[in-house]
């Protein structure tokens, strides 16, 4: 099991700010705040590092697993937070993240199956819409194949539950590359070995909606992680 520490951050990549949300590039393996789920984790949070770059609080809009990085919003005023909020819940919002996943996954596909709750234990539908950019198989093995092969995907979630994509890439039989809870340990071990990379392959890309308040229309890009930058250039990505 991956028991890599968290990477040391002293600053966060600001996307875009205004008077009332900023949105930022959360790196790797940070909990965005403390929670009853991650309890036992005694690190530094997102909002803890904001709080150094920021006189006043932020509130977060909604959540990124630790293990995913990307953008994020957050309100400057915690009244803000159900306004924008509504952008989520209403589908007012294009999430798009990329992944690196096993396997050479289908041009475009669609995943519709639901995803438990673990507040309630009952089952939500969840919906992922994916389109494979890339594709490259490798002279590595990897058990128990003689080769490996491995896709970049944009996945679109239509609805937004804990570990959706997560769950679902792992029930198509492709799981996301570093992913220690749903995916595949000898893919992950290869690329902890072979490429020193030790993070999960999931990255919150693109955010896209109009500003509610102000009406702008507004398309976000959160720049990839170093460990990507490596791996898209080995595959041959970078485009």
């Amino acid at each position: 099991m991956n028991t890599s520490t968290q990477p040391i951050v002293s600053e966060i990549e600001i996307i875009y700010e205004d008077d009332l949300i900023v949105v930022v590039n959360k790196p790797n393996n940070y909990l965005v705040h403390q929670s009853h789920y991650a309890r036992n984790i005694q690190e530094p949070t997102l909002l803890d590092i904001l709080a150094d770059q920021f006189i006043d609080p932020l509130y977060p809009v909604h959540r990124l697993d630790r293990k995913t990085s990307g953008a994020i919003m957050l309100a400057r005023q915690k009244e803000h937070v159900s306004t924008f909020q509504r952008l989520f819940t209403d589908q007012c919002i294009t999430k798009s993240y990329y992944a690196i996943v096993r396997g050479f996954t289908d041009e475009k596909f669609t995943i519709d199956s639901p995803v438990k709750n673990n507040d309630t234990g009952f089952y939500k539908d969840a919906i992922t819409d994916g389109k494979t950019i890339h594709q490259v198989e490798l002279e590595i093995p990897v058990h128990p194949y003689n080769s490996s092969r491995y896709s970049l995907v944009r996945l679109t979630p239509q609805t937004g539950r804990m570990h959706q994509l997560r769950i679902h890439m792992n029930k198509i039989s492709h799981p996301i590359i570093g992913d220690y809870k749903y995916g595949d340990r000898f893919h992950n071990r290869m690329f902890e070995t072979e490429f020193q990379c030790i993070y999960m392959f999931l990255h919150a890309k693109h955010l896209c909606f109009e500003h509610p308040i102000t009406h702008e229309q507004l398309d976000l890009t959160a720049d990839l992680p170093e460990d990507w930058i490596i791996i898209l250039n080995r595959f041959g990505f970078s485009d």
